[in-house]
Parts: structure tokens; sequence; C-alpha cells
């Protein structure tokens, strides 16, 4: 799905997704604006997420703000309800992926990670429900990651458990909230080609990876893109607490 389709099923939707800048983010980011949706796009940085906005075009929106500070979540939904009226689709996308191995694992890495990973995901799901239960009607994707259902690659301890617990958090939330038209899933990447996965590891590495896979390549974000496209639509409303895996079959359960 390229900018140019003319295919449109988000028209009047309204998304915010975290860590838009780039990789899976930035992939969902453009695919969602390409079929018509509206996007809220969170970076830390002011001057980033403007630039960011700006690039995207005119249904593009700025909201910065560290996703992990006490105020942030329910700041960010503002900006969008009042740049908006509505939000739609909560795409929980920010990550912290650092591969400190265990015994050089710091407890404030391992609270960071928690942080990012898990507690700013629970504050923004918090901070949507009440705009969603208004209108009966959404979507949260949360953007797990096969670690967490084995361990990850290559992140740390801090990682894979941030990433299983973002899957429980994930069902809780749907058993609860499916009542009120929301649903709540996860994706769960695997392998996946991006600047975060090649800033841990070499070509030489992934290549290595890569031919283990029974499809032996690495996976696109534009693929991890159209699945959370899926799952945020109107197509996917009998879906909820469920854990989508990409991984070119590097796991089979």
């Amino acid at each position: 799905m390229t900018l140019g389709s003319p295919r449109n099923d988000f028209d009047g939707r309204v998304a915010l997704i975290t860590g838009a800048a780039r990789g899976l983010g930035r992939a969902a980011t453009e695919s969602l604006l390409a079929r018509g949706a509206s996007v809220a796009v969170n970076v830390r940085d002011q001057k980033r997420a403007d630039a960011l906005a700006r690039e995207l075009g005119d249904r593009a929106f700025a909201v910065p703000g560290d996703v992990t500070d006490s105020d942030a979540p329910d700041t960010i939904i503002e900006k969008v309800l009042e740049r908006f009226g509505r939000l739609d689709i909560l795409i929980n996308n920010a990550a912290y992926a650092h591969s400190t191995r265990f015994e050089t694992l710091t407890a404030d890495e391992w609270r960071r990670a928690i942080e990012v990973n898990l507690t700013a995901p629970f504050l923004l799901t918090k901070a949507v429900v009440r705009p969603m239960k208004a209108r009966k009607y959404g979507r949260i994707v949360n953007i797990s990651s096969l670690a967490g259902k084995t361990v990850s690659t290559l992140g740390g301890a801090h990682y894979t458990a941030s990433k299983a617990g973002l899957q429980g958090l994930t069902r809780a939330a749907a058993k609860e909230l499916g009542q009120f038209g929301i649903t709540v899933n996860a994706i769960c990447p695997g392998m996946i080609d991006t600047e975060l996965t090649r800033e841990h590891a070499t070509q030489e590495q992934l290549a290595a990876l890569a031919a283990s896979y029974p499809i032996a390549r690495l996976g696109t974000a534009e693929e991890v893109a159209d699945l959370i496209c899926f799952v945020a639509s109107e197509a996917a409303g009998y879906i909820t607490g469920a854990s989508f895996d990409i991984n070119g079959g590097d796991l089979m359960l």
C-alpha cells in the first residue's frame, strides 16, 4: 500500500501512533494516511514531531512528548481530541529495545524498558477509553514482539519481559473493554528490517538469522504496517485479545 493508493477504508478515522518517526511506526503512519485516516504522530522531541508532520502532509498532526512522563499520556490524548474531536485508533508502538545482557543489566535500565514498553501503553489506553466509549468504537493495537512469546534474539531480558507483559495487558484490556465497542489486540513481529534492528546486529548476523527461517528473509516494515491496518480496521471488529504473529515462520504454534 502506497501513499498514492486509491483505497480509502479509513476515511474519517483518527489515529494516534507513538514512536512514529521511523521503522514500524513510520510505516504504519504512512499506510493509514494513504488509506484516508488523519494521524497524530508522537515522538519525544517537538522539532522532530513538527518536521515529521510537515513531511507527511495536512492530515498529520504533531503531538510530541515522552510517553513515560506522568502527565504525557493524558496531555497527548487531549491535544488529539482538541484538534480532531475524536480518536478512533491508538497504536502503542514506541519501544525501548537495548541488547544489554543479563549480568550487566541495571535496575534503572530495567525500569526504563518497563516504563516505555508496558506502563506507557497502559496509561495511553486508560486515557483513550473515555472518548472511545463515547462513540462506542475503538481500536487499540499494541506492538509487542515475538520476544513476548519466546525470548528476544537481539534484545535483553528487560525487553523480553516488557513485551510479554504487554500481551497480558492486551488480553486484560480486551476482556474489559469489548462491551464498549473497543477491541484490543497485539502485533508480534519477528525479525523486521528496520533501523532499530540494524542498530543491534551486523549485516552478517542478520543474513545468518534470515537463512534459518522458513521464509528466508527479514520482514519489511510495510508488511507489518499492512497487518496493523487490518487489526485497526472495521473489518477486524470481531477480533479482540489476540496476538498476531508476523515472523516468517520463526515461531509456529
